[in-house]
């Protein structure tokens, strides 16, 4: 049974998901986010020890100790090993970044295929795309920041530590002048936070409009709707900018009261290290060394550039999480019996979309080797009874069997030998045409059994013609809906194997071409049992069984020949005519079907 869909993501689940991302993220490169750790802590224990052999060196040189030298080396060997340590701290920064966006955008592809259809298709193309790229990217500084983040307060702190070794009333007036660095730094991280969240919201927003109007560019083009549609894409835009100035004023107006504020610290620190040396309580070394650490203290202000890292992080992360946390479609252990017909069962199904029930009460048992079309109206659940007899899908209640065993108990392995599938806007993937027939068969197709496939879906004739026939780069192969539809159909026919499912396989094949895909069907393409989704009357009369939904509900079940004798069922195929345009020829994209909608007796089709 399918899980309930997962809660719309507030701030707090976001943030929870975003920091569990970002905990699993470390563990994956925790030797190397351990070692920009120890390399940042090392950094910054050099740069806490350089302020105290700096001033005894300049002390020593003061006073022409012979030591003086030694100590001047030893200076300048911090030096380099603080500089070394920073080299090296920036380069396992950008490994760990590197690795850590790699591993995030993996686990969130594959969260996103294992995830049922439905589940993934909450989020669009477009802002699916800024999730596992800009956000992903974003989210993977985040445990190399927080790592060197947590090294970046030792300076400060030690260096407050060692102005109360130094002189006391030294580090209390340093110490006067704090708070108003703490409530900046304070204020700044949760007005950037807040701001981030909001900047990345209405980017994915714009993202998904984007991509949409790329996928219909024709459609705007034809309607003459461009100027509209840039408005529509681009109408966050100035809401965009403003959350940007407004993340860039929090993070520049802290930096520029935190410069301000700085200076004036070492001023008064300078101040009254100035004045205990007059009085004799320090040494010019030791002044030197207050200065220098006084410097390390005020510089609590640059770990803003840390806390910002992390505040950015988190927020994407909590938008990649919603990927990584979409409902996985799980699969058992079981094969299927070693020589089983096919029988589909469908018993007691029901389907739940958003609250409302879109396939209810369904009980189908389709024979080892018929054929079971499936027809109804526009929105009656066809596509979605489909889905479930393939299990692209599972149903909220009720079991589907494929030869007494429940698809779900099925391992992965199993249950794609054993279903095909066939859409109507068919993805091509591989490089080459054979490539694109040949995708998911293990072990791959012969040649001739990717010919011979091509041939049953009637695609041989055209991809004879392309300039390398089943060898051409399907980037240079222009295929026209038509012929990636067939593609599509010679890719299931491939790889038949049980069961094959057809989800409105050849609406836009021409209704001679569909016809002879249909004959193949019956004639060519290996054995198995076969659930077509049929909008052409030909194409249910060849059907041994057809199933008439309605509202989600089967409305009646049997011959077609004994159907048609009902107007309503006959009104089923004239209504689908009118709403896919097959009446008025070429639309959007697709033939016409000539097929009247009083069609003859079945027994009379060709």
């Amino acid at each position: 049974m399918t899980p309930p869909p997962p809660p719309v993501a507030g701030k707090a689940t976001s943030g929870r998901g975003g920091d569990r991302v970002l905990k699993a993220a470390a563990r994956h490169s925790v030797v190397r986010i351990a070692a920009v750790g120890a390399c940042s802590v090392a950094a910054a224990l050099a740069a806490l020890v350089e302020p105290a052999v700096l001033g005894h060196a300049l002390d020593l040189l003061l006073r022409r100790d012979p030591a003086g030298g030694s100590w001047t080396l030893g200076c300048a060997a911090v030096i380099t090993a603080e500089m070394f340590l920073d080299a090296l701290t920036t380069r396992l920064t950008g490994q760990v970044n590197g690795r850590t966006t790699a591993w995030l955008r993996r686990r969130g592809l594959a969260a996103l295929l294992r995830a049922s259809p439905h589940h993934a298709g909450r989020h669009s193309p477009g802002d699916l795309t800024a999730r596992l790229t800009a956000h992903a990217t974003e989210a993977g500084t985040g445990p190399a920041a927080a790592a060197s983040g947590v090294a970046s307060l030792l300076p400060p702190l030690g260096g407050l530590v060692a102005l109360f070794l130094i002189d006391t009333w030294t580090a209390l007036a340093f110490l006067a002048g704090l708070p108003p660095l703490f409530w900046l730094l304070r204020s700044f991280a949760r007005d950037s936070g807040s701001s981030v969240a909001r900047y990345q919201e209405v980017q994915l927003g714009m993202a998904a409009r984007l991509v949409e109007a790329l996928d219909g560019a024709r459609t705007i083009a034809a309607a003459g709707t461009v100027g509209r549609e840039r408005a529509r894409v681009l109408r966050d835009l100035p809401e965009l900018g403003a959350q940007g100035r407004r993340m860039w004023r929090v993070y520049g107006g802290t930096t520029a009261r935190t410069s301000a504020l700085m200076p004036l610290l070492l001023y008064v620190v300078l101040g009254v290290g100035g004045s205990r040396l007059l009085a004799g309580a320090l040494g010019v070394g030791e002044l030197l060394a207050a200065v220098r650490y006084a410097g390390l203290a005020a510089g609590i202000g640059a770990v803003t550039g840390r806390v910002a890292a992390v505040v950015r992080a988190r927020a994407a992360a909590g938008r990649t999480a919603a990927v990584f946390e979409l409902p996985e479609l799980r699969y058992g252990v079981s094969e299927l019996p070693g020589s089983g017909p096919g029988t589909l069962e469908l018993s007691g199904v029901r389907v739940v979309r958003d609250g409302r029930i879109v396939l209810d009460g369904i009980d189908i048992v389709v024979p080892g080797g018929a054929t079971l079309a499936v027809v109804g109206r526009s929105g009656a659940g066809k596509s979605l009874l489909a889905a479930v007899a393939g299990r692209l899908t599972d149903p909220d209640s009720g079991r589907v069997l494929l030869d007494g065993v429940p698809l779900e108990e099925l391992s992965a392995a199993a249950l794609r030998r054993g279903v095909g599938h066939a859409f109507d806007r068919p993805a091509l993937l591989g490089e080459s045409v054979a490539d694109a027939i040949a995708f998911g068969r293990s072990p791959r197709p012969t040649r001739e059994e990717v010919r011979s496939a091509a041939r049953a879906a009637g695609a041989e004739p055209f991809v004879r013609r392309l300039p390398a026939g089943f060898d051409t780069v399907l980037g240079n192969a222009p295929l026209s809906g038509g012929e990636v539809q067939r593609l599509g159909l010679a890719r299931a026919f491939v790889r038949t194997g049980r069961l094959l499912v057809l989800d409105d396989a050849t609406s836009s094949l021409d209704t001679l071409t569909a016809r002879e895909v249909e004959r193949a069907l019956a004639r060519r393409v290996g054995g198995g049992t076969r659930v077509v989704v049929a909008h052409r009357v030909s194409a249910a009369a060849r059907a041994d069984l057809v199933v008439w939904l309605e509202d989600g509900r089967v409305r009646a079940t049997g011959a077609h020949t004994d159907l048609w004798r009902d107007p309503a069922y006959r009104a089923v195929f004239a209504g689908a005519g009118t709403e896919r345009g097959t009446r008025t020829g070429r639309q959007t994209g697709k033939e016409a079907d000539s097929e009247p909608a009083s069609a003859p007796a079945a027994g009379s089709l060709p």
